[in-house]
């Protein structure tokens, strides 16, 4: 096997599917290990440093990447740490008897207990999957954004978002991801406060004398990864977590972040001007169009002042 602290620096892009997933097998068995789960899910291990983050994806995400890399790969070069990537093909909520058996054998091999810190990471339905696969390392923390605590028609039966999940059962094996996370040491949960089906099941998680803490975000996309990828805040917080640095205070300060974020800044502004609030929308036009040449925001503040 390669020292992946040393030699670690792939090459995945410009492959075709089948190039990709056989490239991700050889890299793997080069410095971890490769385990193919069923027709719609691999586990790519990458063996180095004593601290692990364990990464739910699906395969389009990560091929939509700058190198068509799993998140992990990254931190594995800056911080020389191990990563364990769990990759889906769609939306699966990585809800089947193969990852089952794959978590089952880490679990009885005492892979986990092998690392002094673990993370998993995950959002939506990977979210989901950090949440409850967690349960197999004890004392882990987790950081999941906007996931579901279940699909289980009989406690979210109002979440119809996802109809072809509806055969897919969510109460047997690692089923409801707020018990799940019972015996990390700390889990964070960052949600859209003004999605109110992220909402609901984020508040599933808040339960007395749990360890999960809720953090909240406003005008966010319906995927809010990707504002917090694009604000750049998606290592930092995994950062945060694997130091225990990550809090409710931590997040305020790295949320601040969304002052500077175009996209954040326009949803902002067509909700305040829903809400008829000219003053506030005159300030946030002014601040985005202080450094800048932002014709957006100048035009509503243009208007704004012809109104007034």
């Amino acid at each position: 096997m390669k020292d992946a602290q040393t030699e670690f620096d792939p090459d995945l892009t410009g492959l075709d599917r089948p190039q990709w997933i056989d490239a991700l097998d050889e890299v793997a068995e080069d410095f971890g290990a490769f385990d193919p789960l069923g027709p719609d899910h691999q586990a790519a291990f990458i063996d180095a440093g004593r601290c692990l983050v364990v990464t739910f994806e699906t395969i389009q995400s990560v091929r939509g990447t700058e190198r068509d890399e799993p998140l992990g790969f990254a931190l594995t070069r800056k911080h020389g740490w191990s990563s364990l990537s769990l990759i889906s093909d769609g939306d699966t909520w990585f809800r089947h008897k193969a990852v089952y058996g794959y978590f089952d054998r880490l679990v009885d091999d005492g892979f986990f207990e092998d690392f002094d810190q673990v993370v998993f990471f995950g959002a939506g339905h990977a979210g989901y999957a950090a949440c409850a696969y967690s349960v197999a390392a004890p004392g882990a923390r987790v950081l999941a954004l906007r996931p579901q605590s279940t699909l289980d028609p009989t406690i979210a039966g109002w979440d119809h978002r996802y109809p072809k999940m509806r055969r897919t059962s969510f109460s047997d094996r690692y089923g409801y991801a707020p018990d799940m996370i019972d015996g990390v040491d700390k889990a964070f949960i960052i949600y859209n406060r003004n999605d109110d089906l992220d909402a609901m099941h984020a508040s599933h998680f808040a339960r007395p004398h749990s360890n999960a803490t809720l953090l909240q975000t406003t005008h966010t996309d319906m995927r809010l990864e990707r504002d917090i990828e694009a604000m750049g805040l998606t290592h930092t917080l995994i950062e945060a977590a694997m130091d225990d640095t990550l809090s409710r205070q931590t997040w305020a300060t790295l949320w601040r972040a969304r002052r500077e974020h175009v996209p954040y800044l326009r949803k902002l502004v067509g909700s305040l001007e829903g809400a008829g609030r000219t003053r506030m929308l005159q300030a946030v036009c002014e601040f985005a169009t202080t450094d800048q040449q932002r014709p957006f925001f100048q035009k509503r503040l243009n208007e704004t002042a012809e109104d007034a």
